[in-house]
């Protein structure tokens, strides 16, 4: 199955393009289309009949990092006191105390940040694991998902025989494709014909 993903400044150019494909033939469950704006998202769904697309789960890696940072939170908000309970005469008696509170504050931080971490890994956003599966490059798909963090619309058409992809591309340039350089500042590609 080869894929035509492509990106567009305004959620009704995307609309416009989904609407071409399925006059042209193009079945509503081979297009997709993805956004940060729900509102907007929610009013293509509907007038087009085109389900958003969901983004993989962000996994284990948004567990991980969100423990680490909350280690590294824990520790940025209880070594300053521990050193102050060291430097000052007076409360040096208190500074076992002050490694326990640092000791807590790792423990529990860590166990935040991973909480934090589940819940937000858990939200279908990650479009690069999307795009990968589809056989978009890896820098490519960073640039997609960056894209649509800075506002931009994205619509994905699959096509399962593998014939009407030059068809499908040329008609989402007509309805105001933008080059993925224009809207990322590297990119190389109008838009992207992949297979697998």
């Amino acid at each position: 199955m080869e894929s035509v993903v492509a990106l567009f400044r305004e959620p009704g150019q995307a609309q416009q393009a989904l609407e071409a494909l399925k006059t042209r033939g193009f079945q509503r469950d081979h297009l997709g289309f993805a956004l940060s704006d729900v509102v907007a998202e929610d009013t293509i769904a509907q007038a087009t009949g085109v389900s958003p697309e969901a983004g993989a789960p962000g996994g284990t890696g948004s567990v991980i990092r969100g423990a680490v940072i909350g280690v590294v939170g824990g520790l940025v908000m209880t070594v300053p006191i521990w050193l102050l309970l060291v430097i000052i005469p007076a409360t040096r008696v208190y500074s076992h105390g002050g490694v326990l509170g640092m000791l807590f504050g790792v423990i529990g931080g860590a166990a935040l940040g991973g909480l934090f971490g589940a819940l937000a890994g858990s939200d279908h956003g990650d479009y690069v694991k999307l795009l990968r599966t589809m056989g978009v490059p890896a820098a490519q798909a960073e640039r997609f998902q960056a894209a649509l963090r800075s506002g931009h619309t994205m619509v994905i058409a699959r096509d399962p025989g593998g014939a009407r992809t030059d068809e499908a591309l040329s008609l989402m340039r007509r309805h105001g494709a933008v080059r993925l350089e224009d809207a990322v500042g590297r990119g190389q590609l109008q838009s992207e014909r992949t297979g697998h």
